[in-house]
């Protein structure tokens, strides 16, 4: 059987507004609530950020202390490094001129004599502390000697030149001029002279001035 509704027109215009009615209302408070949910765990997402910043900032401030407090430590580091440098470069090519006097009395031959000896080594620079120094190798060159001497005859010089090529270090022996002092006298006035390589060099000097 059919249901016929007997209520007006506009009773049930009515009823069906207020139905819409309730369903945009129920419609908006649900998107209400989840407006309200999202709000919640934004809230709650902000508030933890907020702590990890402040923890954050926390430790921060203890490490600036830290380093603070470490500060002149590194300074004092700094200002012994400069000092090992500056010994360094003291040192760096030092040779003994109490064991070259010694080297050249063994080679010296009999029959000559020095008058005059002067000894010269080459100025270097100190590497800087962050780039290591490249070791020297044997053939570096240090420095020169060179020699004033008499000697008896020609013969004289060259055994003098050969010998002074067999100290360690001492390479590259040559002479300058070679003047007899009177005619057949045989008696000649010399000067010669020689390089100096790392091998020449203390111990000390060849490590570049490491103590």
């Amino acid at each position: 059987m059919s249901q016929v509704n007997l209520l007006p027109p506009e009773l049930r215009q009515r009823q069906a507004v207020r139905r819409v009615t309730s369903l945009v209302i129920a419609a908006g408070l649900g998107v209400l609530a989840l407006v309200g949910v999202f709000y919640f765990f934004q809230t709650q997402r902000l508030a933890d950020a907020r702590e990890d910043l402040a923890a954050q900032q926390a430790t921060n401030r203890d490490l600036q202390t830290q380093i603070d407090e470490l500060r002149p430590f590194a300074e004092l580091q700094a200002e012994l490094q400069a000092k090992r440098e500056l010994i360094r470069s003291l040192f760096l090519n030092e040779v003994s001129w109490s064991s070259v006097l010694l080297d050249i009395s063994r080679v010296i031959p009999d029959s000559s004599y020095l008058t005059n000896l002067t000894g010269q080594i080459t100025a270097a620079g100190v590497p800087a502390a962050e780039t290591p120094a490249q070791p020297a190798t044997d053939a570096t060159l240090i420095g020169s000697i060179s020699f004033q001497g008499v000697a008896k005859e020609t013969e004289t010089i060259a055994t003098w030149l050969d010998r002074l090529e067999q100290v360690e270090g001492w390479v590259n022996a040559w002479v300058n001029s070679a003047q007899e002092e009177t005619p057949f006298s045989g008696i000649y006035n010399f000067t010669s002279g020689l390089d100096l390589t790392i091998a020449a060099a203390t111990e000390r000097g060849q490590g570049g001035g490491q103590l």
